[in-house]
């Protein structure tokens, strides 16, 4: 396999992450390129200390230019507050270096259009983080949806949920300000995670109406006092979108308080002749939809049918830390040009599309009203 030397800007939760992707490589068995870590930028020296696990890595720095300055990086991924993303996103393009970024891309729509214009001026390869549509059952619902076998599309529901700000004693962290998170707070935080697979099918919305609602607007500050939290925490986006020359209706879900829920995404997509549901709250578990002279809604249990193959045997279940190595494939064999019709990572114009979305759903929300995008 080619190597591809990787460094990483934010080692916190996502970098660690992506980190142990890269350690289990070998797993994969249909992939030419391999990536390598390299380097690690963080301002938490303790963050840093974990890394020394891994021998490739042998710069670890609490200065990220010292780290674009290394000639031993090809690509860069950078996991750290949406106030930081365009200034670093385009550092690493200055650099000279490929860049893998997190969504949602920017704090708001003119920043990921200064980041988007930057990327294309550099010639740089860039993608966004979105690994959900890598489960083999969003990928079994992309499919679906692209073949056209499910006939003319009725309605599309996607969405994304978790409850653990249901806790009021839950410490705030930078997500619940609007200063680092951005104004669109679960629309930044969630919102790629519901828009990838209905926008690479190209059902982007023309018109939005947004339901936004905010939690706790104070939290324990994690230092014995409090903090004012003034994100939006909930987000139900009804839109319509333009499928094969008809108005179909599109419901998008973004949800930091949801009762029961433990990070679930999911979508359903119904059709005149069938229909397709996913969730990955029964990970192995899709639903299909037949219509005949009786109507049935049947459960088939998947396999690890995971785009790119493994050495895992069919009958087992894919998890979030599979998923996040499947996106990494993506990235770095798109990047190499093999990508060979397979699924790719959200792409610099998705990422956009997605903020387009999230500010049409703001200023719906402001004037209590239907806005074109």
């Amino acid at each position: 396999m080619s190597p591809v030397k990787i460094g990483i800007i934010g080692g916190g939760l996502m970098g660690r992450e992506m980190a142990s992707a890269f350690a289990r490589w070998c797993a994969l068995t249909d992939v030419s390129v391999r990536p390598v870590l390299t380097a690690v930028a963080d301002l938490n020296p303790a963050t840093l200390s974990w890394f020394d696990c891994i021998p490739s890595c042998t710069q670890k720095t609490t200065d990220y230019k010292a780290l674009l300055a290394n000639p031993d990086v090809d690509v860069v991924y950078v996991a750290v507050p949406h106030n930081l993303h365009e200034q670093l996103y385009c550092d690493v393009l200055a650099a000279g270096k490929d860049l893998f970024a997190e969504k949602p891309f920017g704090i708001d729509l003119a920043s990921a259009r200064r980041i988007h214009a930057a990327a294309k001026a550099s010639g740089r390869f860039v993608r966004c983080s979105s690994e959900m549509p890598f489960f083999p059952g969003a990928q079994r619902a992309f499919e679906l949806a692209k073949s056209g076998s499910i006939g003319r599309i009725l309605e599309v529901v996607s969405g994304f949920h978790h409850s653990s700000d249901l806790d009021p004693t839950k410490a705030a962290n930078w997500k619940r300000l609007n200063s680092m998170c951005g104004e669109g707070g679960a629309l930044n935080d969630l919102g790629m995670h519901a828009c990838h697979i209905p926008l690479r099918l190209g059902w982007k919305p023309s018109r939005v109406f947004a339901q936004l609602q905010k939690g706790y607007p104070q939290r324990p500050d994690g230092k014995g006092g409090v903090t004012n939290c003034d994100t939006w925490d909930n987000a139900l986006l009804n839109t319509w979108i333009k499928v094969g020359g008809h108005d179909v209706p599109m419901r998008l879900e973004m949800k930091r308080l949801m009762p029961g829920a433990t990070n679930t995404w999911y979508i359903e997509i119904l059709g005149t002749d069938g229909g397709v549901r996913y969730s990955t709250s029964d990970t192995k578990a899709l639903w299909l939809f037949e219509r005949g002279k009786e109507q049935f809604w049947k459960r088939t249990d998947l396999g690890f049918s995971t785009p790119f193959k493994t050495v895992t045997g069919g009958i087992f279940e894919p998890g979030f830390a599979d998923v996040i190595q499947q996106m990494w494939a993506a990235y770095l064999m798109e990047r190499a040009g093999l990508l060979n019709g397979r699924f790719g990572c959200a792409t610099p114009d998705e990422a956009v599309a997605t903020h387009e979305i999230f500010a049409a759903a703001l200023q719906s929300q402001a004037q209590g009203t239907v806005v074109s995008l």
